[in-house]
């Protein structure tokens, strides 16, 4: 970008570990910071959509950058995906951090919708750095047992406002499989069963996200855990019609709602 993040913790920045730590030339050289094979696979995969984590993990409520810094960001991002000849609508903000005046940029820079947190106030995330262990701890509890609010929610609940994405609330991340968490690792998948239940029974919106990564340490015991999801999933589809959707057509069928009520 033109102009890059001015974080006043200098180690925020991608930059500047691209300066102290360097990375490689190409993907063959470094694969952990390119992708170009993985985007055109998920170009190539039929129900899939190339979103946006920022250009550079960009963090909106860290001290020291700025609206101007995060606009050229998102150019960047938007001009690396031309050379694949698309424009992205969707975006999830790095570490849940965002405010209006970046949701306004976003939609400015063309993406129609954004992935927001859940209502609970663990979820309120104004800054990564210095926050209580007390809000981190509710964060992880309520993974396992339901200590915040009910997480799926009606479409009519989503709001289209003019000049803005629409934001689309997660509803649960789904944490990786972790060998000292024992028998806690079934409930933590029979919370996100019992919820898809509850949203497929309601004919509401239930959002599951993680971070591919995440899976790494133990990914057969991890992706056997998504496996049961992906087949309750299928059942929610039989039995009550349950859709899946990308973020930005989940966006269009709410705007679409919007704009013709009573279709």
């Amino acid at each position: 970008p033109a102009v890059k993040p001015g974080y006043a913790i200098k180690k925020l920045s991608a930059y500047q570990y691209i300066e102290e730590v360097g990375i490689g030339a190409n993907e063959a050289e470094d694969p952990f910071h390119y992708a170009h094979s993985l985007v055109q696979q998920i170009l190539k995969t039929p129900n899939q959509e190339l979103g946006s984590h920022t250009f550079s993990h960009f963090y909106c409520n860290e001290t020291g950058q700025t609206i101007a810094q995060f606009r050229e960001d998102l150019k960047s991002a938007q001009k690396a995906a031309a050379a694949y000849g698309i424009k992205l609508k969707s975006l999830v903000f790095p570490r849940n951090q965002f405010n209006d005046a970046y949701l306004n940029v976003c939609f400015e820079e063309g993406f129609t919708s954004v992935r927001s947190n859940p209502a609970d106030w663990f979820w309120k995330i104004d800054s990564t750095r210095h926050e209580s262990r007390w809000k981190r701890l509710n964060r992880g509890l309520d993974a396992y047992f339901p200590v915040g609010f009910k997480n799926s929610y009606p479409l009519s609940a989503l709001v289209v406002r003019p000049g803005f994405p629409v934001c689309l609330p997660a509803s649960r991340l789904l944490r990786p499989y972790r060998p000292q968490e024992w028998l806690l690792n079934d409930l933590k998948i029979q919370r996100v069963v019992n919820e898809m239940n509850h949203a497929a029974r309601n004919n509401q919106v239930y959002h599951l996200w993680w971070h591919p990564h995440n899976f790494g340490h133990y990914p057969d015991a991890s992706l056997n855990g998504l496996e049961k999801i992906l087949s309750n999933f299928v059942q929610c589809k039989n039995e009550y019609g349950m859709t899946s959707m990308t973020m930005g057509e989940l966006a269009e069928t709410v705007t679409a709602l919007h704009a013709h009520p009573t279709a």
